[in-house]
């Protein structure tokens, strides 16, 4: 007998995002169908999740707040959709050895290099360890730009409203060869915002030196 898995919610959420959202996708083509691969967005809402990995067309885990987790029923979802905890306070080796795990299985895990949701919109400096796994598990990094999320879905508002969201599926950028992963993964992360930024409204853009 064949289990039911997280895929059994995607009608659900593809009806939500397509009719509340608005969701619409570009770039599908980019998304490589197979091998390891670190999923990078940029962090605008609590549906980022569930709308990046809806034109993946495979499984994809993704490392949530530790403390979302001790949260009634939601924890137990979350976990359902291959959600595993983050301490996102200090490092965590438990969860880097986890996504090493599963890269090196072959499989796709979403990491956002922002480590949280903009509280305003704009691009955050980056964090350091999705750049420096890609480096040591040889995976690719697929930037993927979300546009209009914060419009819908602010962090000041429990609930979203209804908008237009686009989601950009950037060409997969891979570490460079030979060269250690102190000195690939600053460069990985670079090349990685930039092109996140490159679809990102100018007033939402990094700032100059940031």
């Amino acid at each position: 007998m064949r289990l039911l898995g997280p895929e059994i919610f995607l009608p659900a959420v593809w009806l939500f995002g397509r009719g509340y959202f608005g969701v619409r996708f570009e770039g599908v083509e980019n998304i490589p169908p197979e091998g390891p691969l670190i999923i990078a967005p940029n962090h605008v809402t609590y549906a980022d999740p569930a709308l990046v990995t809806l034109a993946a067309r495979r499984p994809v885990y993704f490392m949530a707040w530790n403390r979302l987790f001790t949260v009634p029923l939601f924890g137990r979802l979350i976990r359902f959709l291959r959600a595993f905890p983050l301490e996102t306070e200090s490092a965590d080796p438990t969860a880097v050895r986890g996504a090493a795990r599963l890269l090196k299985a072959g499989q796709a895990v979403m990491i956002f290099p922002e480590g949280g949701r903009t509280p305003d919109g704009r691009l955050q400096r980056f964090k350091p360890g999705a750049f420096r796994l890609a480096c040591l598990q040889g995976a690719a990094i697929l930037p993927v730009t979300i546009v209009g999320g914060h419009e819908s879905w602010p962090p000041q508002r429990a609930f979203p409203r209804p908008g237009r969201i686009t989601i950009v599926y950037h060409p997969p950028v891979s570490p460079a060869l030979g060269v250690p992963p102190r000195v690939a993964a600053p460069e990985l992360a670079r090349q990685v915002r930039a092109v996140i930024a490159s679809r990102l409204p100018p007033h939402q853009r990094p700032l100059d030196g940031d």
